[in-house]
């Protein structure tokens, strides 16, 4: 890991960035606060998210400290007005929003504290590594409050909208051992301390894959999803052409063909 690397625009202290080669390694910095997601942060999270430089070509998110994140910071809400409650939804939607339909493959890094605003955050990613420290809950339901952030959207469509139900109303926490093979939460579950190295593993895999095909599977996959059977096959078909028709795919089709690139073998997948 190189030292602390200089984002193309200003950054809130509560986010630090290094880079691994062209993997940005961003790193929430509230630990005194576990992680949780003031309107500084969120605001400079979407910042970081908009301005990308084009030699990045993946992006691996943690949490310094022992969280993930913890959630909104409630110190925020809880004299708010309707209006200004309405601000905060409005920032997180855009802000999770933005990771979804990032023009690179974002990896979340999962331990400690995963919790109601920091799921949230943590379900717009394109994959989650999970340590097993890591714990889940909703716990809206139990403090007179509701997901806003663009959960109640994701969550049911991830792990089912009986289990967000159960959460939000009765408070109930998933570990991460549960949470991977039951609701299949994570895609990798590893031992604690071992989840950076994991997901800029994943993420320097990933950047070797053509760069129009990472980003048609992000931008394709979740819309094919909400669309009707018909319109989905559509969208497929066309983002067949674009995809295949790319001088770097087309390359990489007569290298598999003629036996320059490897064949798919079997690997642990942790």
């Amino acid at each position: 890991m190189t030292e602390p690397y200089k984002w193309p625009v200003p950054l809130p202290e509560s986010l630090s960035v290094k880079l691994d080669d062209t993997i940005a390694v961003l790193t929430l910095n509230r630990a005194h606060k576990r992680n949780a997601l003031c309107d500084e942060l969120v605001l400079g999270m979407q910042v970081f998210f908009s301005s990308i430089p084009a030699h990045v070509q993946g992006v691996v998110v943690h949490g310094a400290g022992g969280d993930f994140c913890a959630g909104l910071d409630l110190n925020e809400l809880k004299e708010t007005s309707v209006a200004e409650s309405f601000d905060t939804s409005i920032i997180g939607q855009r802000l999770n929003d933005t990771v979804q339909f990032c023009k690179l493959p974002v990896i979340s890094v999962l331990h400690g504290a995963v919790i109601g605003g920091g799921l949230e955050f943590a379900a717009s990613t394109h994959i989650r590594v999970a340590e097993r420290s890591a714990y889940y809950a909703l716990p809206e339901g139990t403090r007179g409050i509701f997901l806003g952030s663009g959960g109640s959207v994701r969550l049911p469509r991830l792990i089912g909208a009986a289990t967000v139900i159960d959460m939000m109303l009765s408070g109930r926490v998933y570990e991460a051992e549960e949470a991977h093979h039951i609701l299949r939460l994570s895609q990798y579950l590893v031992d604690p301390g071992q989840g950076l190295q994991k997901g800029i593993e994943l993420a320097k895999r990933i950047a070797k894959n053509a760069p129009l095909a990472n980003f048609a599977v992000i931008q394709s996959i979740p819309r094919i999803c909400e669309q009707d059977p018909q319109a989905g096959l559509f969208t497929e078909m066309l983002m067949v052409g674009i995809a295949q028709g790319d001088d770097e795919a087309k390359q990489r089709l007569r290298d598999f063909l003629e036996r320059k690139a490897n064949k798919v073998q079997r690997h642990s997948q942790g």
